[in-house]
């Protein structure tokens, strides 16, 4: 069972608040043990949550971002990222899939759940197709006619 410092919830809550500027939180594990702690909030977006990753790094994001199939349709929606670096080392990777349970009972509403280990798996175009396929019909598509 892994162990919560900072104020957790209340960042959860911040980024789920379409109210709010704020739109991603990462949660990391700042020593050894198994205490995942808040470290940062942002409202930069993917991008900015991404550049917080580091290979040696095993963390867990969620973030909210807006996807729609055209400006009429846009809607928050929110991921669930489990980011464990290529540097990781092996008993912290084996912890994470019995840690994302845990992470689960206060993350507990998102659309797409992401498993990450090269920044390049958490591209911004395909986060959204995969929200986008999350969201059910997609009248972008273009259709063959008979």
């Amino acid at each position: 069972m892994v162990n919560f410092e900072g104020d957790i919830q209340n960042a959860y809550d911040d980024v789920r608040n379409d109210k709010s500027q704020t739109n991603w939180l990462l949660l990391t594990y700042p020593t050894d043990k198994d205490t995942l702690a808040l470290s940062g909030t942002g409202t930069g977006g993917l991008a900015e949550f991404t550049d917080k990753l580091k290979d040696d790094q095993a963390a867990f994001g969620y973030l909210r971002i807006v996807v729609g199939n055209d400006e009429l349709s846009q809607r928050a929606k929110f991921v669930l990222v489990s980011w464990c670096g290529k540097e990781v080392k092996v008993m912290r990777k084996a912890k994470l899939s019995v840690h994302i349970s845990d992470v689960k009972n206060i993350v507990k509403a998102f659309a797409v759940e992401i498993a990450a280990s090269a920044k390049e798996d958490l591209r911004e175009a395909e986060v959204k197709k995969l929200l986008q396929k999350a969201m059910g019909a997609n009248y972008d598509r273009q259709t063959s006619q008979y």
